[in-house]
């Protein structure tokens, strides 16, 4: 995978940063997407998929006017056609800008008031529409997957197998061809990555479905998820590569690839790009729900 410019990032990411002890909007930091996509021979005006961008926040705080702290989980979702994303770092500077502000009344007061700035900060940020949701940690979650009808190909995939491909590779891709239309539902929580910004780690799960004549051999699939192991991107980047590798190699009928990652710096990031928007994981996209992920996200 060919290494990204990296000239557009904003001078103070990747270096060490003092927390704002009052709400700052302009903590906020964007990337045009379209500097990600070039080398995927991806336009932004003829998106080969539909899908957004689901970022979960699992330390959300600010204070009612009485000081006292309030604590909530936030779900946040825009989509793929949107010119610009988040840079992480700057969306947990932002979150955390809140943690000493004062914002109402009640806790629900204080909710509120959060939902309603990051709403209009971030979809104005964006110049798309942003939502936002906040939850008290005793929501009630809902599982997001059947797992039964996913199959995973860390323990599919022999034991035997040699991998020594660590550089995104879509040559390590094997046609499979059929006579007869089929259907693929993987899993693998092998999938890692460096970001291209402090070069930490990124682990993360990632779910595949494809429906057509010719699909991937499961042990080239695994090699080729494998290979992203020593790349630089950030999270959409690898999803959107993902998925592009496999539309142009496979030409399926249908194809969803979703990237869940672990979080970091108390977020998670998880993109989700389809063929067709009847792919859409509902519990994923819903911005009133919650939901469990595997144990070590």
């Amino acid at each position: 995978m060919e290494q990204l410019d990296n000239t557009n990032i904003s001078t103070h990411l990747g270096q060490s940063s003092q927390y704002k002890s009052e709400y700052d909007s302009g903590l906020l930091v964007r990337e045009p997407r379209q500097s990600n996509r070039t080398y995927l021979g991806i336009e932004d005006d003829n998106l080969p998929f539909v899908g957004y961008d689901i970022w979960n926040g699992y330390e959300v705080s600010a204070l009612t006017n009485t000081g006292r702290p309030v604590a909530a989980i936030a779900k946040v979702i825009y989509p793929c056609n949107s010119k610009y994303i988040v840079e992480s770092k700057s969306m947990k500077l932002y979150w955390n800008s809140f943690n000493m502000t004062k914002l109402g009344d009640t806790a629900q007061d204080v909710m509120g008031e959060i939902e309603k700035r990051a709403i209009e900060d971030l979809s104005n940020f964006l110049e798309t529409n942003v939502s936002v949701q906040l939850f008290f940690d005793d929501t009630e979650v809902e599982e997001a997957l059947d797992f039964t009808v996913v199959e995973n190909l860390d323990i599919t995939v022999d034991q035997d197998v040699e991998f020594n491909v660590y550089n995104e590779t879509p040559e390590l891709l094997e046609v499979e061809e059929h006579e007869t239309v089929q259907e693929i539902n993987y899993i693998s929580g092998l999938l890692k990555s460096n970001c291209r910004v402090t070069s930490q780690p990124d682990w993360g799960d990632v779910y595949i479905y494809m429906k057509g004549n010719k699909v991937p051999t499961k042990d080239s699939l695994l090699k080729y998820i494998v290979s992203f192991r020593d790349e630089c991107h950030f999270h959409e980047e690898i999803c959107e590569c993902i998925y592009k590798r496999l539309w142009d190699t496979f030409s399926p009928e249908e194809l969803s690839v979703m990237c869940l990652y672990v979080r970091r710096g108390g977020w998670d990031i998880n993109p989700h790009r389809c063929s067709h928007e009847h792919l859409y994981n509902e519990l994923l996209f819903d911005i009133g729900k919650i939901f469990p992920k595997r144990p070590r996200q």
